[in-house]
């Protein structure tokens, strides 16, 4: 069968990069509660068929979709020392996530095979390779690097859109919460980077 677009709709003929671009317009103007098959055929003004004839369910779209984020993310000019690879990788995934309205919501809920994802992976793998971690260490090290990535900006980019507005100092009690109300001020909703940096630091020294 040849990948032909079904009859009846108008305009010129899609394909599949088309199709996720228009969804990822959608997803950054509207965000992702408001993605669906056919509001990115109505933006591209055809049926609800010829989009699904290109990624054939709203779940096989999203995986296209974030595949197509991470591979915003370059590959090149990256340091040579393994460590420093390692942050940069991280930090330009963070980056290519912040660049999408609820970019990380829409990868988090993803398991993406896909070209893009599968070379940023094998370059952030590689680069604990070389800095002498056993293949299961590196393995782990990578999904806990890319999980606490895709947390940590899932709450940055959530806290954006619904700022907390100090409800979390007006819970917090001194008596009920001892601990928590000691370290209340390390807690603002305004330091995702330090966090992001102290975190991922963290991960690096428990390899």
């Amino acid at each position: 069968m040849t990948n032909t677009q079904p009859r009846g709709d108008r305009g010129p003929r899609l394909d599949t990069g088309t199709v996720v671009r228009a969804a990822l317009e959608l997803l950054d103007e509207k965000g992702l509660e408001a993605l669906s098959v056919r509001a990115v055929a109505d933006r591209l003004g055809v049926r609800m068929n010829t989009v699904l004839w290109h990624v054939k369910t709203k779940a096989r779209m999203l995986e296209l979709m974030a595949d197509a984020v991470v591979g915003e993310i370059p590959l090149d000019d990256l340091p040579d020392p393994w460590d420093e690879r390692v942050r940069e990788l991280a930090r330009r995934y963070r980056g290519a996530l912040l660049g999408h309205r609820d970019g990380a919501s829409l990868v988090v809920g993803t398991y993406a095979a896909e070209p893009h994802t599968l070379r940023f992976a094998d370059a952030l793998v590689g680069a604990l390779l070389d800095g002498g971690l056993e293949e299961r260490a590196a393995a782990w090290t990578t999904w806990s690097i890319v999980y606490f990535t895709l947390g940590l900006t899932q709450e940055e980019q959530a806290t954006a859109r619904h700022p907390l507005d100090g409800r979390l100092a007006g819970a917090v009690s001194e008596t009920l919460h001892p601990a928590l109300h000691r370290v209340l001020g390390h807690l603002d909703a305004d330091s995702f980077g330090g966090r992001f940096e102290f975190g991922l630091s963290a991960i690096l020294a428990r390899r």
